[in-house]
């Protein structure tokens, strides 16, 4: 669906990365700045993630939040994409349902990858 990259240390504020994503026959490129990471680690807690707004040039206008979260008591560890966004290009605004699909796609494979990467060799949830 999609690559990323970044110019400078990803894991820093003010960091600009892109995304070119690949959908339906077209390719858009899309520029965001990482606004905060997260580095918490408090007793039985540890948090890591970051969040980005996107730029000018990108075709929808919001911010997004990654989050991993492990907790030591019972070795559970969650995972947590939290997004808002509105049309920015004109093109989002006329296809804004097809716009909406795809950062539901983008949800779920962003889940499936985080089970994959965490789990070997088990599958991610259908449900979602």
């Amino acid at each position: 669906m999609g690559e990323a990259g970044a110019r400078g240390r990803a894991g820093q504020g003010g960091v600009t990365v892109a995304v070119l994503a690949r959908h339906y026959g077209f390719h858009s490129l899309n520029p965001c700045r990482i606004s905060y990471t997260i580095e918490e680690d408090e007793g039985d807690l540890v948090r890591r993630g970051f969040a980005y707004g996107t730029l000018p040039e990108h075709g929808e206008r919001g911010e997004e939040r990654f989050t991993v979260e492990w907790r030591r008591e019972d070795d559970s560890v969650f995972y947590e994409l939290y997004a808002f966004s509105w049309p920015n290009h004109f093109l989002a605004k006329l296809g804004n349902p097809l716009a909406r699909r795809l950062q539901h796609r983008f949800a779920r494979d962003s889940l499936r990858a985080m089970v994959r990467a965490t789990n070997p060799g088990q599958a991610a949830p259908r449900n979602y």
